[in-house]
């Protein structure tokens, strides 16, 4: 018999552990969603392989390609659980993290009660090393040695767990950066070290040195997790190495995962947004919304022509996220760009001291989880709500793997809510259902209309498994004309995961106006940063005809603080390659702004992305069927919709055997393992030819 090839996505969020095994060949995936294990999240991954290998009958060997996201390095800063952080930096600058922005910038601006959050590094845990570099990187003040030996001893006897190095100018010159990181591993052998330099070698300070520590108070927890995962799948008897997904939507393997752990910060949302691309490109739909709403965050994020926005100003570290969020710890390097906020569907619902219904941020998450779980859980969620709605099929959930108790969420809401406000709990519930909706519709907001962009004009994908139950009235908020539901969507986030490649990222700072910029300056600085890519990918294992590379250039008008990402196009770097990267530059500026101011253009950022084109599952389209829809009927439940101020019989189908052509009218309810779709009155749901839904006003 001949081997099979097997390719695997896995994905730990808050609340389930999300995995998709896709056979190369085989139009349809295998899917586990297992809960999550917060005491130790490997445990939750060997279970979700358990169960996916067991429904392809696959030999652990046949696995190729594994990758992997995961919100441990979110949530260690969420929750302030990293390591204890010792900080090297240059004489002069170690009050910085404490100095800190003065003032509250972005969504915070508007906060009365704002307070600046503590930093991550204790002041007594910072040292100062008598050097000095200028932006070119020449030496003004030699490293002092002696100087330096003794203040990492100091640091040495308070036995931190890590500790970062961000020394003034070390983009341009990382020379005493390395030699300084030399010296902590003799003084302190093994602890984890992260150098701004190998970071992300990118001028400003404070930033650079954020990012930095940001790796540092993460890694040895990312370290230790992503070595026992490896070993304990490598026990498993899958020997293929272990890829994780980095916040830009690319992948890298997981001992650079652990050298740079920063990088996957944001990985779990990223994946989400790569699968929406690629199904959008698949269905001819280059532009899109993505929402993803899992047990305790809801993403959205924008793909425009195709590919998903990315930023290089993005923070991590409290409850609402995009560029916006600027109270938490800012991090340069290459994030796709999400508004997230926090309404999943273990959400809960609470009473203000106002006597106002809210929803969120807190989650039940997977322990206790949802009252309707019966593990414990007291607290009404917005689960208990679609519950108690008729949105969810006590019978049915996970598919019929797990039990749920519909008396407990009524019982949750009754107790917590209902009795508070004077409401029926049917009516709570339905209150907790418009609120989240309310909430992930500001996500929306501030990643379409605060940028000036309409979402009329695009179709939006919903996933995730509680994504499809509410994205039809999180998309009339706004007029949204057309929603799609991909197949198995609460585990398309790890399907997203299969259809990513991996990519190395190198920057260097060179700030020259464009009209004094050579060709040759530009060959060279890019010549450079191509070679070290091209070499970590060659030992890695990729071939050189898999290698693709990507050129970009910050560019920003004199004496301007922000600078503008434009690509630079394939091929021999000319003569006139200046020239045409300002004219770009210049375009772009009036598309965003509407102005074209005459001031001389200079060059910030050098920025080299080499990608290794990765083996990835092909969609395909499927014939049209019969359209005999009653096939995949199952039956009839009430449901409560607003429309009809009330409790309504509902269709409710099997998705899974529905075929493309289908088409049905709401109110029904689509049922399939991972997930549920509501269609409301006055929509229909049409299958096109890769069995999305495609949901739309009647």
């Amino acid at each position: 018999m001949a081997q099979r090839h097997f390719f695997m996505g896995v994905d730990i969020g808050g609340t389930f552990t999300d995995l998709v095994l896709f056979e190369d060949g085989r139009q349809k995936p295998f899917n586990a969603k297992t809960l999550t294990t917060p005491a130790d999240p490997v445990d939750g991954v060997l279970n979700a392989v358990r169960e996916a290998m067991a429904q392809a009958d696959a030999a652990p060997g046949e696995v190729r390609r594994v990758v992997h996201a995961t919100t441990l390095a979110t949530n260690l800063i969420l929750e302030r659980k990293g390591a204890r952080l010792g900080f090297v930096t240059t004489k002069g600058f170690g009050d910085m993290f404490h100095i800190s922005k003065q003032y509250p910038s972005g969504i915070d601006r508007f906060n009365a009660h704002y307070e600046r959050p503590e930093p991550l590094v204790d002041r007594e845990m910072v040292i100062e090393i008598d050097e000095r570099l200028n932006f070119r990187g020449e030496v003004l003040k030699p490293l002092n040695e002696a100087q330096a030996e003794s203040a990492v001893r100091r640091l040495a006897a308070a036995k931190p767990d890590a500790v970062a190095v961000c020394l003034l100018h070390s983009y341009a010159n990382p020379a005493h950066e390395r030699a300084v990181g030399e010296m902590l591993q003799r003084a302190m052998p093994g602890v984890y070290v992260a150098l701004s330099s190998e970071v992300w070698p990118e001028f400003q300070e404070y930033e650079r040195a954020s990012t930095t520590l940001i790796s540092a108070y993460v890694g040895p927890m990312m370290a230790d997790y992503l070595g026992r995962l490896e070993q304990e799948l490598r026990g498993f008897g899958i020997q293929c190495g272990l890829q994780i997904m980095q916040s830009s939507g690319a992948v890298m393997p997981a001992s650079m995962a652990a050298r740079k752990a920063v990088y996957s910060v944001e990985s779990g949302p990223a994946a989400g947004v790569i699968a929406t691309a690629q199904l959008g490109l698949a269905i001819g739909r280059p532009n899109m919304i993505s929402f993803d709403m899992g047990g305790t965050t809801a993403k959205v994020g924008l793909i425009q022509h195709g590919r998903p926005n990315v930023t290089h100003d993005f923070a991590v570290g409290t409850s609402v996220s995009v560029q916006a969020r600027a109270s938490g710890e800012p991090i340069k390097i290459p994030v796709i760009d999400l508004a997230e906020v926090g309404a999943g569907g273990g959400s809960i619902a609470w009473i203000d001291p106002g006597g106002l219904l809210q929803v969120g941020p807190l989650s039940a998450g997977a322990a206790p989880g949802p009252a309707c779980y019966g593990l414990g859980g007291t607290q009404p969620t917005v689960t208990d709500a679609n519950v108690v709605l008729g949105y969810l099929n006590p019978d049915y959930f996970l598919g019929g793997k797990m039990k749920i108790y519909p008396e407990r969420s009524r019982g949750a809401i009754a107790r917590n809510l209902g009795e508070r406000l004077k409401l029926d709990p049917v009516l709570a519930a339905h209150g907790i259902y418009q609120l989240a909706n309310i909430h992930m519709g500001s996500a929306v907001r501030l990643i379409t209309v605060s940028r000036g962009i309409d979402p009329r004009e695009y179709a939006v994908m919903a996933f995730g498994g509680a994504g499809p139950i509410h994205i039809v009235k999180v998309a009339e908020q706004f007029n949204i004309p057309t929603v799609i539901v991909p197949p198995s969507p609460g585990v398309a986030s790890a399907f997203g995961l299969l259809m990513s490649d991996l990519a190395h990222d190198n920057v260097t700072t060179h700030i020259v106006q464009c009209k004094s910029a050579s060709a040759d300056d530009l060959r060279r600085i890019f010549d450079n940063l191509e070679q070290a890519g091209r070499r970590e990918l060659t030992n890695e294992g990729t071939a050189q005809k898999d290698i693709v590379v990507q050129r970009s250039i910050d560019t920003r008008f004199v004496h301007q603080k922000h600078e503008i990402n434009i690509p630079v196009p394939p091929g021999p770097i000319t003569d006139a390659t200046p020239a045409a990267i300002e004219q770009s530059f210049r375009d772009l500026y009036f598309e965003l702004f509407k102005v074209r101011p005459a001031d001389p253009v200079e060059f910030v950022n050098f920025a080299v992305r080499v990608v290794g084109v990765a083996s990835k599952p092909q969609i395909q389209p499927t014939p049209r069927g019969d359209g005999n829809t009653p096939r995949a009927l199952k039956g009839m439940r009430q449901a409560y919709f607003a429309e009809t101020s009330g409790f309504v019989d509902t269709r409710v189908y099997d998705r899974t055997a529905l075929m493309h052509g289908d088409r049905i009218e709401g109110p029904a309810i689509l049922e399939e393992p991972d997930s549920t779709t509501i269609c409301p009155p006055g929509y229909a749901v049409e299958v096109d030819p890769f069995l999305n839904l495609v949901i739309g006003k009647k």
